[in-house]
Formats: C-alpha cells, structure tokens, sequence
C-alpha cells in the first residue's frame, strides 16, 4: 500500500492541474480529524500513525505507475515528469498512537508543498480511519471484559480483505487486546498468538475423547480443548475432564475449555462448577460465538464465568458503524502577502471546518484527564481556568479547570524522514490502557457515556466567527 496511486483519482488531477497554475511550490496545511465518535461512545483512540508514517517516508512513483497515468492520456509530459522525482519532502505533526482522542480535533498536521499534501489525503484518511475505528472498539471490548478478563483477537476470516485482516489485528491489540489467531500479524507486529482447535478436528475423530487426547498428547501443557461440538455439559466437559486427569497423572496441566454456542452464561457457570468439583479450579473457561462489547457486559452481569473472550466479526469489522467518518482538510494556505487560514462553510453546520493550524490541550488533575482545548497553534497553552467553545455550537461554553496542559501533538516527521524510530506495538498497546484508565469512568460507559469536554479556545473561536461572517 506504499504505491502512489493508492489514492482517489482526483487528487493525481489536481496535483496536475496545481502545476499548470503555478501553484506546485505553495505551502498549505491540512488537518485530519473526525466529527463523531462512532456508536455514539465516549471516546475514540488513535491508531493507524506509524504505517502512515511509513506510507509517506516510502512514497515513490514507480516507471510501470508512470506508464500507467500516460497510457490515461489525460495528463501531459510536464506533469509525468516531475513524478519521476517525486518525494513528500513535508512535515507532519502528529498525536502520538493509543491515545484517546474526540471529535474534532487535529489527529495529524501535514506541512507541505500542495501538491505533495494533496496527494497523501486519501491514503493516509484510509490508514487512520480504519485502525482507529477497530482500535476504539477493541478498547470498548477490553473495558467490557473487566480487569479480570482477557480478549483475544480471532476476527482474520470475516475481516475485510487480507489488508483489512492485518490491520485490524494491529489496531485490535493497540486497543487493549492479549493476542490475535492472525499468524502473520504474530509474526510481523509480534503479537502474541492463539488458537484452539476447530469443530473438524473434534469430528474427524470416531469420538470426542479421542479427539481430546489426540490433542493433549501434541500440547499436554498448553491444550485448550472445545467442548460443545455433541452436548457440552453431557459429554465435552466431562470428556476433557478425563483428559485433564490423565494429563496430572503425567505432571501436566489442561490449558482450558472452549464454548462456542449455546447460552454461554448458563454454560460457563455449568462447566465452572464441573470443573471445580473435579478438583480443575485453573482450567480457564474461553468463549467465542459472535460477541462484542454489548454481550461481553450482558453475560458478565448473568454472572458467566468466562475467563477469556474470543472476538472475532464484531471486533474487526466494526459491524455496527464499521466506519469512522475522518476528513482532512485545508486549515491554511501561504500567499505573497503571508499565511491565510481557510475554513469550509456549509449549509450543514455540522460540515463546516475551524481555520488556521492547531493544536489540542489536555487538561489534566492528577493523573486524570478533566478535558481538551482545541487552539491556534500560535497561542500560549491555556493556564487554570480555561473556556472552551462547543464546534457545532449544540451546548454553549463550558469552562475547565487543570493543573496543567499537556499539547497532544508533536512533531513526527521533518523533510519527509521520520523525526524518531517507530515505537513497539506493545508500547502503544501499554499507552492505550493507561489512556483509558485516566478517562473519566463515565466515558467509559457503552450506553449513554458521559460527553468529555472538549472545544474551542477563545481565540480560535473568534477566528471561526470572523470568518464565517466575512465570507457569507
């Protein structure tokens, strides 16, 4: 994904028709950002930054890419021939991966030559839209799951596509996830992999007994055997019950059981009850079966003695708003007479953009997040006492006191090259958690969350009114 023409088409026009203009070396700043926080949540967490990062410090035009936009007959040599060349020579500013993040504010900065900016707006929107979105909802499965349980990332055959597998797998173990089945993402992201086995190797055999000894024989320390391919509580958990005493006669342990179907809150506490009487208080009990956030919470209030939760469908495609509605747009542009901040009008207040390059505040007390300042890049960071003004204009200013302000943003790439090496995803997986345990609890809820607060600074604010109303 690091060719250049993974991008919409319009963007190689106009970086055709900005040559024609004479517009090739003007400098221009785009913001990415979204508007919403999806299934109406209480927070969104970054994800997507570093493979972005990569995208643009790789970025090239290949002799076959420019063969391709020739035989298009639409662009002329002049155009084709700076591509030979071409190189994103910007800077990007950025927040750094898993960390929590709201509506509206500047999730990367890009300082560039327009052309150069122009052309990187669909890819890198497709980079960070996507990771964000799984990472957010892998973060709400976690919070789901209890401090207590552990999610594992099982999503690799329903995911959308092989790109959309890997990325996902990525993005699910930012947001908090233990490990993936996704062997490729162990091997290039160095998740943690796992895996039980299918119904078909329960079948294969003439009985469910031999198929778990079968199993624990290969694994006798790491086997964790599914039990509801017959009749789970009449036969497979009492089967790898078997198993798990011949396994201790042998100075092994059985990892644990797998439920697949059926109520899984009746059946956990089933099979936790069969388990412990045997004198198997260790054996994990691990569900799967198309859950997400909203079942994990329901089961656990059932009282489920589910010790891990398998995720697959739901995690990685987002299934219920599987898209983040990111956008990156023009804050800024430089003319002969100096820098012009630009903002979008609409008829649709919710589409009209805030001008000029930014930066976002993090108040914080202690070690808790009390909320966020969106402000000209130019201002001093907010002190104490701070107003803040709602974008969409839906609830009047709010004031937020801190003890200190934190900029989110920073400086990640200078003159196309990357400004540090890309952390560990075991970094950014550590950095979400932290995030999400220095929220306020509310946010955290799945339904009805608590709205963070997060707006506008004085003087940005009075930017956006000045211009609104000089260009209407």
């Amino acid at each position: 994904m690091h060719s250049p023409l993974f991008t919409d088409f319009y963007q190689l026009t106009m970086m055709s028709g900005y040559l024609d203009a004479g517009k090739q070396n003007q400098n221009s700043v785009f913001e990415l950002f979204f508007r919403k926080i999806p299934q109406q949540g209480g927070f969104c967490m970054l994800a997507g930054l570093e493979p972005a990062l990569e995208y643009l410090e790789n970025l090239r035009f290949a002799d076959e890419e420019i063969a391709y936009l020739d035989g298009l007959k639409l662009f002329n040599s002049a155009f084709l021939d700076q591509l030979r060349g071409f190189r994103f020579t910007g800077k990007v500013w950025a927040v750094p991966e898993g960390t929590v993040v709201m509506p509206h504010q500047p999730l990367m900065r890009v300082e560039a030559p327009l052309p150069e900016a122009q052309l990187v707006e669909s890819a890198l929107l497709n980079f960070i839209n996507f990771q964000t979105l799984i990472a957010t909802k892998a973060a709400r499965v976690v919070h789901a799951a209890g401090p207590e349980g552990s999610v594992l990332e099982f999503g690799l055959r329903r995911a959308q596509g092989p790109d959309g597998a890997m990325s996902a797998s990525r993005a699910a173990f930012i947001g908090g996830c233990d490990a993936t089945s996704n062997a490729l993402a162990g091997m290039r992201y160095g998740i943690p992999v796992r895996g039980t086995q299918a119904h078909s190797w329960v079948m294969s055999f003439a009985s469910e007994l031999e198929s778990f000894r079968a199993y624990a024989h290969r694994y006798p320390d790491s086997a964790l055997l599914l039990v509801d391919t017959y009749d789970t509580l009449g036969s497979g958990v009492p089967n790898a019950i078997r198993v798990a005493r011949e396994l201790a006669e042998h100075g092994h342990q059985l990892a644990g059981i797998r439920l697949d179907s059926g109520d899984l809150a009746a059946l956990s506490i089933g099979a936790r009850r069969m388990l412990d009487e045997a004198g198997f208080p260790q054996v994990r009990i691990v569900a799967s079966n198309d859950l997400d956030e909203f079942l994990v919470e329901s089961l656990r209030a059932q009282g489920a003695r589910i010790d891990t939760w398998g995720v697959g469908t739901q995690m990685v495609t987002s299934k219920q708003e599987p898209a983040l509605g990111g956008v990156y747009k023009l804050v800024s542009i430089e003319e002969a007479q100096g820098w012009r901040p630009c903002m979008k009008l609409s008829s649709n207040p919710g589409k009209a953009t805030s001008p000029g390059v930014k930066q976002v505040y993090r108040g914080q007390h202690g070690d808790s997040f009390v909320g966020d300042v969106i402000a000209l890049a130019s201002e001093s960071a907010p002190t104490g006492h701070c107003p803040i003004h709602d974008p969409l204009y839906v609830t009047p200013a709010q004031t937020i006191q801190a003890e200190r302000y934190q900029p989110l943003l920073e400086a990640v790439m200078e003159n196309g090259k990357r400004t540090r090496p890309a952390p560990s995803l075991t970094s950014l997986r550590e950095r979400g958690l932290s995030q999400l345990s220095r929220l306020p609890v509310g946010c955290l809820r799945l339904q009805n969350p608590h709205l963070y607060p997060n707006g506008l600074s004085d003087e940005l604010f009075q930017l956006r009114q000045s211009l609104m109303s000089r260009d209407r």
